[in-house]
């Protein structure tokens, strides 16, 4: 019998619980929350007249935490509506529904005892074969399951989440003794197929791989800070972005964790090792004292960093370790961070600075890099079998863009070890074993095949069959065609895919060339065609600069022809006798949206933050941005229903206007930039493979384009009507008067200019409206300086 989850249940709705419950019902799962029960009442609900006994208290605390999920920024849930699936109740009176649950996670406080005692009412309720797991971050999973019936030990595991669930990939699942083998190749396999997860197998050790490393790491740079005389703003302007770190680097992260939560992680290493171990755990003075003074970070107002207004307005300042008073935040500026910033990539980037021998910041990275790699290199075979379980457990639960054996190839193995041993370092034995025997790398690729260093050898590396990585197979099979902005790859069975490779893959002339050919090529000798990538972001639009410097050389002739050769490279592509998917993922932001819009059908990441942005930058959609919203919108209406076409144009009106972005794939659909022929990729990784099934599906189902027909418009009286909406706005103060200029040209477009009110336009028509549109603000000076400003600021200007 396959295995299947369809429903589950959360024991505990803390942060973290009410986090994993949100991320399950993201997922289409009904999730059970259950709580102790509150052992007094609330002065709300003593005011009501309530007693203890009553539902509404008994459930007050998971109830609560449910609510708060709507709260909380960024949001745990994709679409508010997911908060329908999770159900609430208490510890006490609805145990027994635990027989409903396919999958039972325990997510109480972190204590032992408390654990056992519910994982012993868990197996009193829990159906036979149901799986049960702890989220525990360091308690011993092994110590957990003692006098647990046998069914119990064979479905029992860890399955550690990182917070928060939604967006941080990890997942480290940890086996028992006595787990069934196929229990945890499902949840495996089940954690990346339908969590959306990238899933590591952990040992029991303290605190798994991620928390130790990256525990140990955060306190060795602590350590030498204090050692270096280094302030906290100059540490994290060096060991962010630079390093290949996320931008909150040290201490942020750490105001981000919250002081209390990682003081807890770090003793629960101290306390089960011994030795020079033991002393990296144990934090200086200060930060203990920190967290006497409720001085956590984020969640209590204050912590390394204090934002306050001043005279210049609103503004950060550091703390001062050894006063543990406030001031101005500092950077560290080097020749070696200057030298940093002209390479491309984490890896150049990191090399140039440990390399830096003498250099204020390239002391710091590399006495905080190297302590980091040996411990990684003494944990391999106590906390995970393998190098590549190492590098993706930091890589995902921390933001790392290198695992720590990928840094340590960047700069250079042989070289770095001669250094370290120079300085009186031990390495461990295995690592001089692996240069002894002519290995120089802990990993190598070859044909397109990622190996790593394993016992001796070199072993190839496995990935699920749903991950393409376009850098491998572009090494392997090369490409078809490529220029500055984009390639054409053969992906293989008959479908090729286009992606963008410019900066930021901003949308300049190269691509819409690329996009006319890739349709060409296809057509000819493909079963249908992918467009997708796998940079940072899908795409944030067009080229912002290019337009900007054009308007203010007065070539306007240069941009209308660059804006209706989008418009026609995005029609060929409607209207394509092969099938184009559109894989969008993060921000897919103006021109991005315009290429979505049209396809033959998205395949959407989840994390898809889409709009038509340009207003902000004073302008409207200038690919067919405008037309592509509206009928998507149109098609959404049931055939054979009556409408209010007014209704749908000021939809459309109100979301272009506003530049509303969808913080989810599924609020794009709830915004009508998704449709019924459209889907979403939960798991990132498994994004263009998905697409290219699409492609094949469609493909195989006998794909006709769609039919060029005529399209309704409000005309003038629905022009009128949008221009009403947007001067309201104006006299509430909500829109300057710029605004509504940009507002303006916008309804004209929607409403298909000076025609009666029903009429039937065709596509080229508006099209031609909305580059006039396009053009007549491109040369308003306050467009020009809002373009300025986002180019510059990398925020909108309102004037």
């Amino acid at each position: 019998m396959k295995r299947t989850i369809k429903r589950a249940a959360v024991l505990g709705s803390g942060v973290m619980g009410a986090g994993i419950a949100a991320h399950l019902a993201n997922v289409g799962i009904p999730t059970l929350m259950l709580d102790i029960v509150p052992r007094e009442l609330s002065d709300k609900e003593a005011k009501q007249g309530l007693t203890l006994e009553h539902p509404k208290v008994r459930n007050r605390i998971s109830e609560t935490s449910k609510q708060q999920l709507l709260k909380q920024k960024p949001s745990p849930l994709t679409s508010k509506k997911n908060l329908d699936l999770i159900e609430t109740g208490n510890m006490e009176d609805d145990m027994e529904r635990l027989q409903e649950a396919d999958w039972i996670i325990e997510v109480v406080v972190e204590n032992l005892e408390i654990k056992q005692k519910v994982f012993t009412s868990v197996d009193q309720y829990r159906k036979e074969g149901a799986i049960v797991s702890s989220n525990t971050s360091g308690i011993s999973v092994e110590a957990m399951k003692e006098g647990r019936s046998e069914d119990f030990k064979k479905h029992f595991l860890g399955t550690h989440f990182f917070n928060p669930p939604r967006y941080l990939k990890l997942l480290e699942v940890i086996p028992t003794k006595e787990t069934d083998p196929e229990i945890l190749s499902f949840m495996k396999r089940f954690g990346e197929d339908v969590l959306g997860k990238g899933v590591v197998e952990a040992k029991d050790t303290p605190n798994f791989i991620a928390n130790r490393i990256g525990t140990y790491g955060l306190l060795v740079t602590v350590q030498e800070m204090v050692k270096g005389n280094y302030s906290v703003g100059e540490v994290d302007s060096v060991t962010g972005p630079m390093i290949g770190r996320p931008k909150s680097a040290t201490f942020r992260t750490l105001d981000v964790v919250g002081l209390d939560t990682f003081l807890h992680v770090a003793k629960n290493v101290y306390d089960q090792v011994e030795g020079e171990e033991k002393n990296v755990f144990d934090p200086p003075q200060f930060m203990k004292t920190m967290q006497e003074k409720g001085w956590l970070g984020s969640k209590s107002g204050q912590g390394f960093f204090l934002k306050q207004k001043g005279e210049k307005g609103s503004e950060i300042l550091e703390l001062n370790p050894d006063t543990l008073e406030y001031q101005e935040r500092k950077k560290l500026k080097t020749s070696a961070t200057e030298m940093a910033k002209q390479e491309k990539g984490a890896k150049r980037k990191l090399k140039a600075l440990v390399s830096a021998k003498g250099d204020r910041a390239g002391d710091l990275v590399w006495n905080i890099t190297k302590p980091a790699l040996i411990y990684s290199a003494e944990l391999l075979g106590d906390i995970a079998d393998d190098i590549p379980s190492i590098d993706d457990a930091m890589k995902w639960g921390f933001g790392w863009e290198l695992g720590p054996f990928e840094m340590w190839d960047a700069i250079g193995v042989e070289k770095s070890v001669a250094r370290m041993k120079e300085e009186g370092h031990t390495v461990p034995a295995w690592v001089e074993e692996m240069l002894e025997k002519g290995f120089s790398t802990f990993y190598k690729h070859e044909n397109g095949n990622v190996y790593y260093y394993h016992n001796g050898e070199y072993k190839q590396q496995t990935f699920n069959e749903k991950e393409i990585h376009l850098s491998r197979l572009k090494e392997r099979k090369g490409v078809i065609k490529q220029n500055k902005g984009a390639s054409l790859i053969d992906i293989g069975d008959g479908v090729a895919l286009l992606e963008f490779h410019s900066q930021s893959n901003a949308i300049g002339l190269d691509i819409m060339q690329m996009v006319d050919y890739a349709i060409e090529e296809v057509e000819q000798n493909y079963e249908g065609l992918v467009i997708g990538n796998q940079g940072k972001n899908f795409c944030v639009g067009a080229n912002l600069g290019m337009i900007l410097m054009e308007a203010q050389d007065y070539n306007f002739v240069e941009i209308e022809m660059v804006i209706k050769k989008f418009q026609q490279a995005m029609m060929n592509m409607k209207y394509s006798n092969k099938p184009v998917v559109v894989a969008p993922f993060g921000m897919t932001l103006g021109g991005g949206a315009e290429i979505a819009l049209p396809a033959s059908a998205i395949q959407a990441s989840q994390e898809t933050y889409m709009g038509l942005v340009e207003a902000g930058v004073g302008l409207i959609p200038g690919g067919g941005g405008n037309k592509e919203l509206y009928l998507k919108h149109l098609r959404g209406i049931p055939e054979g229903v009556d409408f209010d076409l007014q209704k749908v144009t000021n939809e459309v009106f109100e979301k272009i206007a506003t530049a509303n972005v969808s913080t989810s794939a599924e609020e794009a659909r709830e915004a009508g930039f998704l449709d019924q022929m459209d889907a979403i990729s939960v798991n990132g990784d498994h994004l263009l493979h998905d697409a290219k099934q699409k492609v094949l599906g469609l493909a195989k189902s006998g794909y006709q384009p769609p039919k060029r027909t005529k399209i309704p418009v409000v005309g003038e009286p629905g022009y009128a009507t949008m221009l009403l909406g947007a001067k309201t706005m104006g006299f509430g103060g909500y829109a300057s008067e710029h605004d509504i200029k940009i507002a303006q040209k916008l309804a004209f477009v929607l409403a298909g200019g000076n025609v009666p009110q029903h009429t039937l336009v065709d596509e080229d028509y508006l099209l031609d409206l909305e580059r006039e549109a396009f053009l007549s603000l491109v040369g308003e000076p306050k467009t020009q300086q809002r373009m300025q400003h986002m180019l510059m600021k990398g925020k909108p200007l309102r004037n």
